[in-house]
């Protein structure tokens, strides 16, 4: 898949509010500061089309992305923002679970983790809560041009081992470099063919 057009849709505060047609949805989220919006931009060929921000915790909100006219890319809020006040964790806790379990139009979510680091206890519990709820989802891990090809083979095994001490078996994994453009055709052809299998189904 080679995307040709990257529209920004609005912003939304619950799956309630959320665009009212049947187009297939890709949801990307992960820990603040992961590089979730570039990755996105990645993606989507476009530079600026996700805010990048030295920040973390600056995504707020639900952020749609109309993709080709076809499919929508969801930029979920990041969890794990120490700073982030409690009354707005919450407020991302239920906004996150409330388009993740009840949007029926969500066909995958893609779980960014940090390649450079082992795996954090709050991406193993959100992994682990989408699986307890039925959520679909891949695992990607960014920054990849930031270790070696075998040290990237390590961290990833070591990561898959942890998880597999509580799953039977894991979903596809993809590793990415927002720098080097590593995986985008591996995500983009996996868009692809789900959105074919959706289709059919």
């Amino acid at each position: 898949m080679n995307i040709q057009l990257a529209e920004f849709t609005g912003s939304f505060t619950s799956v309630k509010t959320c665009p009212d047609d049947s187009r297939a949805e890709f949801a990307f989220i992960g820990r603040s500061n992961v590089g979730k919006s570039s990755l996105i931009n990645m993606l989507t060929n476009k530079k600026s089309l996700a805010k990048v921000s030295g920040t973390p915790g600056k995504t707020q909100m639900l952020n749609y992305f109309l993709i080709d006219s076809q499919w929508y890319l969801v930029d979920l809020p990041g969890y794990g923002y120490a700073r982030t006040s409690k009354s707005v964790k919450d407020k991302f806790g239920s906004m996150i679970t409330g388009y993740l379990k009840n949007r029926e139009t969500l066909v995958c979510t893609f779980i960014l983790i940090d390649i450079r680091h082992e795996l954090q206890k709050i991406d193993k519990e959100f992994i682990n809560w989408c699986g307890e709820h039925n959520v679909p989802f891949c695992l990607v891990f960014t920054k990849s041009d930031k270790l070696g090809p075998s040290q990237i083979s390590s961290n990833v095994s070591a990561i898959r081992k942890a998880l597999l001490k509580e799953w039977e078996s894991l979903p596809p994994h993809f590793v990415t470099s927002a720098v080097t453009r590593a995986g985008r055709d591996e995500i983009t052809e996996f868009i692809n063919v789900t959105l074919k299998e959706t289709k059919q189904s």
